[in-house]
């Protein structure tokens, strides 16, 4: 699927080569439409008006690369993004295969079984996946309270973020980062909403006994 984005790299991408085939025709063109008299001041005239056009051409070249360094460098952090969060999710997956090594993290905020810590685990997990999207501008703050209504909806959920909420608040202002201190800021704004609404569904009701 081709974005708004890459749509404007391949605009200024094809304003760039276009203007580098117009400099290189420009001679040949000078030499068409110079009159057979050879008067060259006339010819000069129609040099000068080139020339303040090739100053046009040649900025637009110029932010048609400034676009396309800009978009790989977006490019670039997306990839980025991608491995760390491929990296954390196969540290959660060998938690969850081995509880025994849960002892090698932090201790939990408050006090829980261990089941509940690996489930708030695999909550956090959830919290974080959107965090990442949210932060690539891939997520809109109305989808992610959409995502978050739900979510909050579960006992599991509720129990995480009223342990690990405040640890996250922290984290987002140390970082000092524009989008983290807005995403936190949501989820504590659709956590308390949840909590507003009544209690959770219970975790041991979420599937039929008879499944």
């Amino acid at each position: 699927m081709i974005t708004a984005q890459h749509r404007r790299v391949i605009l200024w991408t094809l304003t760039g080569l276009l203007t580098v085939l117009f400099i290189l025709i420009t001679p040949f063109l000078l030499e068409g439409v110079a009159p057979s008299s050879k008067d060259w001041q006339k010819l000069s005239n129609i040099s000068q008006a080139y020339g303040a056009l090739s100053v046009f051409f040649s900025a637009a070249a110029l932010l048609g690369v400034v676009a396309s360094l800009a978009h790989q460098s977006r490019q670039t952090e997306v990839s980025i993004e991608q491995a760390i969060r491929a990296s954390h999710q196969n540290v959660i997956e060998l938690v969850l295969s081995d509880p025994d090594l849960m002892a090698g993290g932090e201790p939990p905020p408050v006090e829980m079984t261990q089941r509940q810590a690996r489930q708030a685990i695999l909550a956090n997990l959830f919290v974080s996946n959107w965090l990442a999207t949210y932060r690539l501008n891939r997520m809109t703050d109305d989808a992610l309270r959409v995502l978050l209504a739900h979510h909050f909806k579960g006992e599991v959920p509720r129990l995480h973020w009223a342990a690990a909420g405040e640890h996250w608040q922290q984290l987002a202002s140390a970082s000092k980062a524009r989008k983290e201190v807005r995403f936190v800021s949501i989820v504590n704004e659709m956590y308390r909403q949840a909590v507003s609404q009544g209690p959770p569904t219970p975790a041991s009701s979420y599937f039929s006994a008879n499944a």
